[in-house]
């Protein structure tokens, strides 16, 4: 347990970081899996139209540095080729 008030601050900052950061791997989970959803489905059109959120959503992800650049780049392109390997 946290003795000092600098230590109890410490707790209190890291766990409504903690709560921001989850809110945000949460959104980011939520975008890529309804466009993945959506190409299981067949729907091209529909995935194309989800794919500016979910970069929004790794971009945010990425900015807060929940993931790290190369990660967010990675997740980014693998979308982008599963649109293009459904569209073919």
């Amino acid at each position: 347990m946290a003795i000092t008030s600098s230590a109890k601050k410490a707790i209190r900052s890291s766990e409504k970081k903690r709560v921001f950061n989850l809110r945000r791997k949460n959104a980011l989970k939520d975008a890529t899996k309804s466009l993945t959803k959506t190409l299981a489905a067949k729907d091209v059109a529909g995935a194309e139209k989800l794919l500016p959120a979910a970069y929004k959503a790794i971009d945010k992800a990425k900015k807060r540095g929940v993931l790290k650049g190369n990660t967010a780049d990675r997740k980014k392109s693998h979308l982008a080729s599963l649109i293009k390997k459904a569209k073919a």
